[in-house]
C-alpha cells in the first residue's frame, strides 16, 4: 500500500507539509531507479485523491523499448493497489539546470485518469514548477472521448 498523508490536504492541491512528503518520496524513488544503459535516474511519487502516496522509478531493460517510465511505474503500482483517483504527482531527476518533464507516453497514461490534477516538476536543488496535465497535454484524448 501507499504512505497516507497527514493532514488531509484540500481537494485542489497538498498542504506545504504534504507537498514536501511527495516531492522528498519522489526524491527517494529516484535511488532505486534501474538505470544501467541511460543512467539517468527518475522517480516519481503520485498522491491519491484519498491521500496515499505511491512511488515509481525508472525501469531499464536489455531490451530498450521493455524500459518502463518512473511515473507509469507509480500509476501501474497505485491501479493495482485499487486506485484510480489522483491529486498530484511530483517528479525527480539529477538534472542540474532544467526541470524533468514526463514524456509524451507517460502524459498520456497520466491523462487516462483525468485533465485537472498537479504535476510538480522538479529540479535536482528541489526548485520545481507546478503544471496541469491539461497544459503538459493540451487538445488530448481520453476515455470519455470513446464514448462521442
Amino acid at each position: 500500500g501507499g504512505q497516507r498523508l497527514a493532514p488531509a490536504a484540500p481537494p485542489s492541491q497538498p498542504q506545504d507539509e504534504g507537498l514536501q512528503l511527495l516531492l522528498r518520496r519522489s526524491r527517494e524513488a529516484k535511488n532505486s531507479a534501474y538505470c544501467p544503459y541511460s543512467r539517468f535516474p527518475v522517480g516519481a511519487a503520485l498522491l491519491t485523491t484519498s491521500g496515499e502516496i505511491f512511488s515509481g522509478c525508472n525501469v531499464e531493460n536489455a531490451c530498450y523499448t521493455l524500459g518502463v517510465c518512473a511515473e507509469r511505474t507509480a500509476i501501474q503500482k497505485a491501479i493495482s493497489e485499487g486506485h484510480t483517483s489522483f491529486r498530484a504527482m511530483a517528479i525527480a531527476s539529477d538534472m542540474g539546470d532544467h526541470f524533468i518533464v514526463p514524456c509524451g507516453a507517460c502524459r498520456q497514461v497520466m491523462r487516462e485518469f483525468g485533465t485537472d490534477w498537479n504535476i510538480y516538476l522538479t529540479k535536482a536543488d528541489g526548485t520545481y514548477v507546478v503544471k496541469t496535465l491539461e497544459e503538459l497535454l493540451p487538445l488530448s484524448f481520453g476515455p470519455e472521448d470513446l464514448k462521442k
